[in-house]
């Protein structure tokens, strides 16, 4: 397709640099600011382009040298060649456009990022993909835009070391597996103390074989506490050897004069991929909610009570809900190994519980949430029912996020605060809390 040249103005949500070519927008992955790049049209559409870099001459003074040998090939990072204060500095400016642009939220409302004590191996959860080239197995990720794996060369340098040292240790174990063919994915979640689960996807029929080969070749060869098997969706995991659970510890500073909560969470269950980082959130959740013994407090995407128990260290009441019941049964284990009695779960879809406590009169001061990409739009129609005062609003994405604190402006709720947590330095993700006051 036809090349042409455009210099880079600004970052994108997406990852992608923006620049203009005959009065279009014209989005090129892994270009920085101040590029003057060569490009190769992709796509092209009415109002936009999209194109791959073919080189920068001159290139942006902000670049740096990507450490990982397969990036811009692997599509788990996108942002390696910019220093990491440039990509904090972008994430602020993108998160501030995309809230004003779709929620008319203020720039002097958004607070400043706060940004990862380390940009590198911090994940402690990976889905590795699995391709099987002549019997032999690769971990590792697929291509950008693509169901295609790379292989990485020795550590992935965004997962810690326990993650890449589980990968290192069964990796040469792999030639053994009775159908290589037949693995697309394992996933492997550590805890913040030295657990970690293995999880295998496997979608053959030979699975005695397969438990049988798990049994043999990988306790006691692989670090991991527990070792799990998964054919076709979630409900089908089964333990095949040693504990059900990793956990981590949210710490007592946030609860003076009360013990650290302690969270666990079985295999297939959610979790923030970034322990540091998550402690950030609840921080910045405790501390905007603002707390003082008395208040009900209601937790919607609730999953293992990550919110939920830490707040009921300082309120009076919470009720977590969560449409997973997996989730549910760990949030109810939680609390009961914390000995916190002031928690109610139930195991519902938002809109319901929201729909159910409505129309029993049941009222909360604080309505925390925490959904999925994909938003809460619908359950944030039914939020007013419950008559908060505060709205804390926990999400990975902004274009969601924006749409549904615009709909909880016709709801009359205001933006007081909002700030974005950067859980996933190397890439365009952002994570955030937003809180939005009764008008």
């Amino acid at each position: 397709m036809d090349e042409v040249t455009t210099v880079i103005e600004k970052l994108a949500f997406g990852g992608a640099g923006l620049g203009h070519v005959d009065g279009k927008v014209c989005f090129v992955p892994f270009t920085a600011v101040g590029d003057t790049a060569r490009v190769r049209i992709t796509k092209e559409k009415k109002s936009y382009m999209e194109g791959e870099l073919v080189e920068c001459s001159p290139p942006s003074t902000e670049r740096t040298q990507p450490p990982c040998a397969v990036f811009g090939q692997c599509g788990g990072c996108c942002w390696q060649h910019l220093p990491y204060e440039t990509q904090v500095k972008a994430k602020q400016e993108i998160f501030t456009d995309v809230l004003g642009r779709i929620a008319r939220v203020h720039p002097d409302l958004v607070q400043p990022v706060i940004p990862a004590s380390s940009p590198y191996g911090y994940r402690s959860r990976v889905q590795f993909k699995v391709r099987s080239i002549n019997d032999r197995l690769h971990l590792g990720f697929y291509r950008q835009g693509s169901h295609f794996v790379i292989d990485i060369p020795g550590r992935c340098l965004i997962a810690n070391e326990q993650v890449n040292l589980i990968r290192e240790t069964l990796l040469p174990l792999l030639a053994g597996f009775p159908e290589p063919h037949r693995l697309p994915q394992i996933d492997v979640a550590t805890g913040d103390s030295g657990d970690a689960l293995l999880l295998f996807h496997y979608i053959g029929e030979r699975t005695h074989e397969v438990v049988d080969w798990m049994e043999e070749s990988l306790p006691g060869s692989v670090p991991v506490t527990g070792i799990f098997l998964q054919i076709g969706r979630k409900a089908t995991i089964r333990k095949v050897w040693g504990d059900e659970r990793v956990s981590y510890t949210v710490s007592s500073e946030f609860f003076p004069n009360l013990p650290e909560v302690k969270l666990s969470f079985r295999c297939g269950g959610f979790s923030q991929v970034h322990y540091r980082q998550n402690a950030a959130l609840i921080d910045t959740v405790l501390d905007w909610a603002d707390l003082r013994g008395t208040e009900r407090v209601l937790d919607l995407f609730c999953g293992n009570g990550n919110f939920s128990l830490p707040a009921a260290r300082l309120c009076g009441e919470v009720v977590g809900i969560e449409d997973f019941t997996q989730s549910i049964e760990d949030a109810v284990t939680n609390a009961r190994v914390n000995g916190i009695s002031n928690a109610r779960f139930y195991s519902m879809s938002a809109e319901k519980g929201l729909r159910n406590l409505t129309e029993s009169g049941e009222r909360f001061d604080v309505v925390l949430l925490d959904p999925p990409r994909t938003g809460a739009l619908e359950a944030v129609r039914l939020i007013a029912g419950t008559a908060p005062e505060k709205i804390l609003y926990v999400s990975c994405d902004p274009p969601t996020l924006a749409r549904d604190v615009a709909e909880l402006g016709k709801q009359g709720y205001r933006v007081a605060a909002t700030r974005a947590v950067d859980m996933f330095p190397q890439t365009y993700h952002i994570e955030s809390v937003t809180l939005l006051l009764k008008s």
